[in-house]
């Protein structure tokens, strides 16, 4: 069970992951130890995933070329537990598939794929669409421009 203590703790880690252990005790009222603890326990427990930077697509585009986001429909032909579990294991394998998700109703899948560009874009296609058998439907929706993009999750 979190309290109000290992609730705040996770807000401020959401909002600066790089804050110091001294900075986040100061900001939730705890001692360094035990926030400290309290962190670890979140961790182990698995409520804090990971630590990770984020970056900024579009600063990246003009310094290395990376360009292309693209939401991406997919619907199998088969929807077995097996058949659904493969495509998802293929798909979260994927460098390129930052994010995916089984989706009802409609498509199975929608995925968000990052490609330098098009021809890139396009050998992803193969390895993950027209190599597949059970892929019967795709649809891909270039993004144009994001106009929000938030990791933070609401407590």
């Amino acid at each position: 069970m979190l309290d109000t203590t290992d609730l705040a703790i996770l807000a401020a880690l959401q909002a600066d992951a790089a804050i110091s252990n001294v900075q986040l005790a100061a900001h939730v009222g705890a001692s360094p130890a035990t926030t400290l603890r309290r962190v670890n326990r979140l961790k182990a427990d698995g409520i804090i995933h990971h630590t990770t930077a984020i970056l900024d697509a579009d600063a990246l585009k003009a310094l290395i070329g990376a360009g292309l986001q693209v939401i991406i429909e997919v619907t199998l032909d088969v929807q077995t537990h097996e058949m659904l579990t493969a495509f998802e294991t293929l798909a979260c394998r994927h460098p390129s598939v930052q994010q995916c998700y089984r989706t009802s109703p409609g498509p199975d899948f929608v995925l968000i794929i990052t490609a330098k560009d098009m021809p890139s874009y396009l050998d992803i296609t193969q390895e993950l669409f027209t190599a597949q058998a059970n892929v019967r439907n795709v649809k891909a929706f270039f993004s144009v421009k994001r106009a929000k993009f938030r990791t933070d999750l609401p407590l």
